[in-house]
């Protein structure tokens, strides 16, 4: 019997097999898939091919105090000179009487003021004039933070936040979730998209990370961007353009340490949120459960404590958690949570004092938000 288009289609198993293959030849994946652990390695790539795809566009970065200008007038060799800006932001040139103002304006605009002196001054009539900027040392952006080489980057052309990451040879394996700009001056232009949630920049500032807190100039403006909505969005408003004088810092976030071979995925696990509180249970989610061999009631956190220097032992007996016997326990920044399994126990102290030794050497492993 001849069965019709419309009559297979009507099928509502059909019909979802259909959707689910245009969804997946249009690239729509499932909202449930979850989003893959990412190394530090696979996004300082990712930073480096966004910032070769997203230059800012072309345009003249102003003159500074102290930059060295290259000034050639067409055809006149005796007018040629190289001549660094003063501290004042002025230059003297040849037959020109008085000084004039170089800082805060373009090479163009100080080729045409040149020109313009040129006639008034009865020196040239139709004068070319070209200006190079050989030497800027007007514009730098300071590089702080949880990136692999800490750096002043000198701006000699218009720049954003990713190509000052790339030469900064990205971010390490423990930094947290937000970029943060300080700007005490330069162009005041903020995109609205730069900012992930609607609270002012002040509360921004105050995020809780291991590096000391900002201490801004009264003017300053302090822009936070998230990390994730830079690499991850397609945004390219996240991708800010950077001034000189702007200082980029990228804070440290806190890292807890699983160990043990009770633990499915030994490793260092990034704090994705400041502030979140991260409990011993939440740890052995990140860190895959545990195996089947554990003996999670033998657990130990190893804490560093702050008056004496030495590691605090604190026991944790994480099946009473599980069943709600005992409250689930807070871990800090650095805490190592060790968990032995059945062949390991008798041997906890000396496999402790390995994972005490080992912690900071770990894979970090950088998912999503817990």
């Amino acid at each position: 019997m001849a069965v019709t288009f419309r009559e297979v289609f009507s099928s509502p198993r059909v019909r979802f097999v259909w959707l689910s293959c245009m969804l997946a030849f249009w690239g729509v994946r499932p909202g449930y898939c979850q989003q893959k652990e990412q190394t530090p390695q696979q996004t300082n790539e990712k930073i480096q091919q966004l910032a070769a795809i997203a230059h800012a566009r072309p345009a003249d970065s102003p003159i500074g105090s102290g930059d060295l200008l290259h000034i050639d007038v067409l055809d006149i060799p005796e007018l040629t000179r190289e001549m660094r800006v003063t501290e004042s932001g002025d230059i003297s040139y040849p037959l020109i009487p008085g000084k004039i103002a170089a800082a805060g304006i373009t090479p163009f605009q100080l080729e045409e003021k040149i020109e313009q002196l040129l006639i008034e001054n009865g020196l040239v009539t139709h004068p070319q004039v070209s200006v190079f900027v050989k030497e800027q040392v007007s514009q730098p952006i300071t590089v702080v933070g949880a990136v692999a080489r800490p750096m002043v980057y000198q701006v000699i052309r218009p720049t954003t936040l990713l190509e000052v990451l790339a030469n900064a040879g990205g971010i390490t394996d423990n930094a947290g979730s937000v970029v943060t700009i300080t700007r005490s001056r330069g162009p005041s232009v903020e995109p609205i998209a730069a900012r992930s949630d609607p609270r002012p920049a002040a509360s921004d500032s105050k995020a809780a990370t291991n590096d000391p807190p900002v201490d801004p100039a009264p003017d300053a403006r302090i822009i936070t961007i998230q990390l994730q909505d830079l690499l991850e969005s397609g945004n390219a408003a996240f991708n800010i353009s950077v001034y000189g004088g702007d200082v980029i810092s990228v804070p440290r976030a806190g890292i807890i340490y699983v160990a043990g071979a009770g633990i499915s995925q030994p490793g260092g696990y990034v704090v994705q949120e400041h502030g979140q509180q991260i409990t011993v249970l939440k740890a052995v989610a990140l860190a895959h459960g545990l195996t089947g061999f554990a003996k999670a009631n033998d657990a130990v956190i190893f804490r560093r404590n702050q008056v004496t220097g030495q590691k605090d032992l604190i026991p944790v007996r994480i099946k009473e958690i599980e069943h709600r016997k005992t409250e689930d326990v807070p871990l800090l920044s650095n805490d190592i949570l060790y968990i032995p399994d059945s062949a390991g126990k008798k041997a906890l102290a000396r496999g402790a004092e390995a994972a005490v030794g080992i912690g900071t050497g770990l894979i970090i492993y950088r998912g999503g938000s817990l």
